[in-house]
């Protein structure tokens, strides 16, 4: 589904998913000698048939003239408007401030200094299109913040140290300098002068190397070394000035940018998708916003995307991984016409910040990725990065691959960990019910295959270290070699003028790529007849003599030998044709393993991936890729590791039995299967094929069942299957089977493939092996199909700006069902895949709140980046009244239940105030036609925060008494749903007990369970199936407070829908009896009844049986005899509705002898 960022719903809703069922056809009646490449599968022609043979050559015509005049309104030439060059700003002025106060600062010059040196040494400067750092002037600014927030930043400039300092304690890990303000400006304008290059068409692409960072910067906040939010403004801006209407925004810095989440949190013409270290909340900024669950709010729900990382260490697979699943997939449907980078390097090996092992190839790779969106114009915004040298050789990676230079290989690729892909499930669970591309089968593993693999996998690898690499970059004369030879035309048949595989095919490529003037931008490679030697690596020495004696033959001999084999025609000169194709293919091979070019094009005929060991098959007479491959690992002199991708519509029968035994060759297949009934016809190309012995999980087929593939279907195979795969092999060398009949109009294929896509499907490849790809002609067979698709290909490969690809539609849902499939098969052999749907099971979604210290005043530079210790929850502290609210995690696409938790202390003390402003200021956060939200931050030092923040309706830029913010609470109402986050203020002990004995907690949520340790983080989870607070903190009286610095009590709201009340059954005619025991253990205590069957079981606290039969029997909703709370297990949450009202009063009546009382 394509955003128009216009919904006028509060939920997006999804178009209905179709399930086309083809027939299955009984592939066994079918001979495969029967139907011939091309032909439709039938017992014989008749004359009706004979008669439209010439109907459907002028079809064909008619159908080919269709294709030209739709495709002369494409623009795939982009040099006639294409922008040139790379956009970098870097501007001295930056480095004029820095901490008065603390030398040690780790927001420093010196990181600016790092980078202009790496860049200088690589020359890297001299290659960018300088821009001067501008002023953003304040009604810029303002489309971000609040002008009472930018006046009191512009009075900085005129404080001493002292009140510097004073100012700078109120808010959270910053410092303050007289020229802090002029260079938060001129940051800011830096992005704004690109975001104008860039739309303007001056430039391709950008980076700003900038500070301070800005995505921790809030409407009217400092935060987190930031003042102005950089990359929000410059989105605001390119919608106002230049009338962008789709903007994505990708923050890869290892701190969740929260200031730009919140800004657009409500906003479907922003995407914001961030990557970041969460340590369930342990790490700064310690938001539970900042969690897979929160995916925005009102209209702009489903366009917030975090991935949280649980543990640190986390490597480029792992990042990798969350761009291929979610990050491209939705980018792809949401189709931004503006891509910026919120660029932090602190997740790099070496940052003392982020302590995660990324490397900067692992860097260029994400930039790579992101090249292709939004046409190509994509700037990157310096945020952080804390280690000189990682931070240097990061930004530098990152500019070489906005610059086209390919992306280096990866040190160690590998697979994402086990952590990493229960993030990546729960953000892909989270986001299915907003985005089409999503949609995805039940996927299900072996658990025990997979956990003793791991084990075995883990033992092998043991602690990885990586180890920054010193990067190089090929310095090259030509980018792209190009192989052909006219003389490959004369193949041809000598008793069919119309057969699809005709001379003219390679003739109109060329002749395209001549107009384009594209074939003047390669280098033109000899070419020559492959030797025998190299012939040999993949056929046998009877079979290449056999094809040589053809030379020889008679007319009707020629006829004779071709009917030997199956779909071949063959003529006096095939034999040569065919060995000067498979020559000139090992002449490319040399020029790109050599060096002398980076990539190349093989226009070449006849085709080769049917060609078998001793056999013509389907056109092909020697397989072309497969010697190229061979040819390679003998120049090499080693087992080069080798990626076929083989994206003909015909499966490469060929190529896959040549390599099935061979764990150095991965083979990939996407294809036409149709059950079998495709040609080559049989089950070689089904998705059980997998290779044999050592070669097992080596061969890899897709299998489409059915035509009309297209874009949306070629690229969610890449995204989730072919580039998984791909990287964790880390090819060294990219061979592309490169077929066009999977395009659109091709008489044979019946498919939709676009040349847009194939140019994207070529870039995506491009990340790999160094940038070392081959494209190889195979089939296609409508002329200006294959010239415009390898058109398209061949403007990728010489670094041109991808072309804009309109998904029309989501995937089909027959395409998933074979992606999963071959998904499913391949799971044993490839860790890569294991990232799947999230069973919807009790203990999947756990709600963790942690409760910090509140800060003691001191150096707030040493904050940020700190991990908040586990288990001393509640700490000595200044024993500041805290009310913390956090959303409770819930799976709910309509709704999330509010889980409130107040900490408190017994005596407080107030900060004082500068220049009006409050210690803990209120921040109004303001999106375009979204509610006014505002945020309560308090400070934080030496890495103690609060977890959460506090949404309340207050005055723009002004703080709020805590008792009104409380009242207020009761009279706001904010719609369940809405992010409810922290305030801290001055508010006796009394007054908070005496307003929350309005909140009402049910029983069951005063468990705990037994298995909590005391070194635990506390925990917020459901009744009957997770844990929650210890009874004794939720029923202390105010005298235990002279005991303990804090007492911590729990509301739940619940939710006023879910999409699971259908499951609720009319009660039996027998009634209820609230004394009945445990239908498992008989016991009488906390028991539960399932709402669908009436059964009784007991609750996880007794002896979980309650648990176990949600689990057997999938009924979601139970309620409690105890307390009368309804439960659902898949949404996670507490339900209240009027559905439940009856079989609640029910219980009420037998319980108390009266109705329960009705609101009025």
């Amino acid at each position: 589904m394509t955003s128009t960022g216009q919904d006028s719903t509060i939920t997006r809703q999804r178009r209905s998913r179709h399930n086309p069922q083809s027939p299955l056809q009984d592939s066994s009646v079918i001979s495969k000698r029967s139907v011939k490449k091309g032909a439709v599968p039938r017992s014989s022609p008749n004359l009706a048939e004979v008669k439209k043979k010439g109907k459907m050559k002028k079809l064909s015509q008619a159908t080919e003239e269709d294709l030209i005049v739709g495709l002369q309104g494409l623009d795939l030439n982009p040099e006639s408007k294409a922008q040139i060059g790379t956009g970098l700003v870097f501007d001295e002025q930056l480095n004029d401030f820095h901490c008065l106060w603390d030398d040690s600062f780790p927001e420093g010059p010196e990181r600016l200094h790092a980078i202009k040196e790496q860049l200088i040494q690589e020359g890297l400067l001299d290659r960018c299109v300088s821009f001067q750092a501008r002023f953003a002037e304040k009604e810029e600014l303002m489309l971000v913040h609040s002008l009472e927030y930018i006046d009191l930043m512009e009075t900085t400039q005129y404080m001493n140290e002292g009140e510097l300092r004073v100012l700078a304690d109120t808010y959270d890990s910053v410092y303050l300098h007289p020229n802090s303000y002029t260079c938060a400006c001129l940051a800011s304008g830096s992005v704004l002068r690109l975001v104008d290059a860039v739309l303007g068409a001056e430039i391709r692409n950008g980076m700003a190397v900038i500070r301070p960072p800005g995505h921790h910067a809030q409407h009217s906040l400092m935060d987190g070394y930031c003042m102005f939010n950089h990359v929000a403004v410059a989105a605001r801006y390119a919608q106002k000035k230049h009338h962008i209407q789709r903007v994505l925004i990708v923050d890869w810095d290892v701190h969740h940018g929260q200031g730009t989440q919140f800004t657009f949190d409500q906003d479907p013409s922003v995407l914001y998708f961030s990557i970041h270290r969460y340590e369930q909340g342990r790490f700064w900024p310690h938001l539970k916003a900042s969690n897979w669950s929160t995916t925005g709010f009102g209209q702009g729900q489903g366009y917030t995307i975090n991935v949280p990382w649980n543990q640190v260490g986390m490597r480029d697979a792992d990042y990798i991984a969350a761009f291929l699943h979610i990050l491209l997939p939705v980018a792809f449907e949401f189709q931004p016409q503006l891509v910026l980078v919120a660029a932090g390097f602190d997740a790099l090996q070496g940052d003392p910040k982020g302590e995660m092992a990324a490397t900067p190839a692992g860097f260029a790779q994400l930039t790579h990725l992101l090249m292709g969106l939004a046409g190509g114009k994509l700037i990157l915004s310096l945020e952080g990065g804390y280690n000189l040298r990682s931070l240097a050789e990061g930004v530098s990676a990152s500019l070489h691959t906005l610059l086209g230079d390919p992306c280096p290989m990866l040190e160690s690729p590998g697979a994402p960990c086990p952590s990493a892909q229960t993030s990546l499930s729960c953000t892909l669970e989270a986001l299915e019910p907003f985005w089409e591309v999503l949609v995805r089968s039940a996927e299900t593993v072996d658990e025990d295959n997979m956990e003793e693999e791991n084990m075995e996998e883990n033992e092998e690898e043991g602690p990885w270290e990586p180890v920054l690499p010193i990067l190089t970059w090929p310095v090259l004369q030509d980018r792209t070699g190009l192989v052909y030879d006219q003389r490959m035309m004369t193949h041809c048949n000598l008793w069919d003028n119309h057969h699809p595989e005709t001379p003219q095919r390679i003739l109109r490529i060329m002749c395209h790529l001549e107009e384009l003037g594209l074939a003047g931008r390669c280098l033109i490679l000899p070419v020559r007849p492959a030797t025998k030697t190299e012939l040999l690596t993949c056929h046998s020495a009877e079979y290449v003599e056999r094809l040589r004696a053809t030379e020889k033959m008679k007319t009707r001999d020629l006829h004779r030998e071709g009917a030997n084999f199956d779909s071949i025609y063959i003529c006096p000169s095939t034999f040569f044709c065919a060995q000067l194709a498979t020559g000139a293919v090992c002449c490319l091979v040399e020029a790109v393993l050599s060096g002398e070019v980076l990539n190349g094009i093989a226009v070449v005929r006849p085709p080769g991936h049917h060609a078998e060991q001793d056999a013509a098959c389907g056109f092909c007479f020697f397989n072309s890729v497969a010697v190229a491959a061979r040819h390679a690992q003998a120049i090499s002199r080693r087992a080069l590791r080798i990626l076929i991708v083989d994206w003909d519509i015909h499966h490469g029968n060929g190529t896959q039995h040549i390599f099935e035994n061979d764990p150095s060759v991965l083979y990939v297949s996407l294809h036409r299967y149709d059950h079998g009934t495709f040609f080559p016809m049989g089950n070689e190309g089904a998705s059980s094929q997998i290779g044999r012995a050592a070669g097992a999980g080596f061969t890899v087929n897709v299998a489409w069942n059915g035509p009309r593939m297209g874009d949306a279907d070629y690229l969610a195979a890449w995204h989730r299957l072919v580039l998984p795969i791909a990287y964790e092999f880390n090819p060294e060398l990219v061979l592309v089977s490169a077929g066009f009949d999977a395009a659109r109009g091709d008489p044979l294929g019946g498919c939709q493939v676009s040349p847009e896509g194939y140019a994207h499907l070529t870039h995506l490849l491009m990340g790999l092996a160094n940038g070392r790809i081959i494209l190889i002609l195979e089939g296609g067979y409508n002329l200006t199909s294959i010239s415009e698709s390898m058109a398209a290909c061949a403007h990728s490969l010489l670094g041109d700006p991808l072309p804009l690809l309109t998904l029309s539609r989501p995937p089909q849902s027959a395409a998933l069902a074979s992606i999963s499939e071959t998904i499913q098969v391949h799971q044993k052999y490839w860790r890569s895949l294991r990232v799947m749907k999230v069973e919807e099971k009790e203990g999947s979604y756990k709600s963790k709140s942690i409760t910090k210290k509140v800060p003691q005043p001191a150096n707030s530079g040493s904050a940020k980046g700190m991990t908040a210790p586990e288990g001393k929850v509640l700490e000595e502290s200044k024993r500041k009244a805290t009310v913390a609210l956090s959303v409770e995690e819930s799976t709910s696409s309509q709704t999330k239940s509010e889980i409130a938790k107040v900490a408190l202390t017994q005596d407080q003390s107030s900060d004082t105030a500068i220049g009006g402003a409050t210690t803990y200021q209120a921040t109004s956060e303001e999106t375009v036609g979204a509610t006014t939200k505002d945020r309560v931050t308090s400070k934080a030092a030496v890495g103690e925060d609060t977890l959460d923040q506090t949404t309340a309706k207050e005055a723009k830029g002004e703080a709020k008494p805590i008792q009104n913010l409380l009242a207020s609470c009761a009279e706001n109402k904010t719609p369940s749903g809405s992010p409810v986050q922290v305030a801290t203020a001055k508010l006796p002990s009394n007054q908070l007990m005496g307003n929350l004995k309005t909140l009402e907690v049910g029983p069951e949520a005063q468990k705990t369970s037994e298995a909590q340790t005391a070194e635990e983080v506390s925990l917020l989870g459901e009744a009957a199936g997770g844990h929650d607070m210890d009874n004794s903190k939720l029923t202390q009286g105010s005298e235990d407070l002279t005991d303990m610095d804090q007492a911590i009590y729990y509301a739940v709201t619940p939710l006023s829908w879910c999409p699971h009340l259908v499951a609720v059954c009319p009660t039996p005619v027998a009634g209820l009896d609230i004394n009945q025991p445990c239908e498992d253990c008989g016991t009488l205590e906390e028991n539960w009844v399932c709402l669908s069957c009436y059964q009784v079981y007991c609750s996880r606290y007794v002896n979980a049986h309650m648990v176990q039969h949600h689990e057997a029997s999938g009924h979601p909703l139970v309620l409690s005899y105890t307390d009368l709370s309804a439960w659902c297990y898949p949404c996670q949450a507490y339900v209240h509705h009027q559905a439940l009202l009856d079989v609640k009063n029910i219980i009420h009546q037998y319980k108390f002898g009266e109705n329960m009382p009705r609101p009025q």
